[in-house]
């Protein structure tokens, strides 16, 4: 498989699904705001700012680990939830298909 669905819950609680492609490298974060989600990616997709923060509403068991220094960043943040990661640390694979995602910035 070379794409995936990406789907999206938006702030009226709709979903966008996307089509994203698994085999360009992208990370969850760049493919969001390569399709103009108000992501600021502030530190460059390092861990380090949280502003990619997204909330996994469906297909959360799917995903690898999260990293220490993932878990760290995200602790800091008072919108955190049970099934919180950083759009950064999220690479576009096939195990990600009809994940849904909700975009949940850097709690400000």
């Amino acid at each position: 498989m070379t794409d995936i669905n990406i789907n999206i819950q938006n702030p009226d609680n709709t979903i966008t699904t996307l089509v994203a492609p698994t085999d360009m490298g992208l990370s969850l974060m760049e493919f969001l705001k390569g399709n103009d989600y108000d992501i600021l990616a502030t530190c460059g997709g390092m861990a380090l700012c949280a502003t990619c923060h997204v909330s996994v509403i469906s297909g959360f068991e799917n995903l690898h680990e999260i990293s220490d220094d993932e878990y760290a960043m995200l602790d800091t943040l008072p919108n955190i939830t049970e099934t919180s990661r950083l759009g950064c640390q999220l690479k576009l694979a096939d195990n990600m298909n009809n994940i849904t995602v909700k975009i949940m910035g850097d709690g400000n």
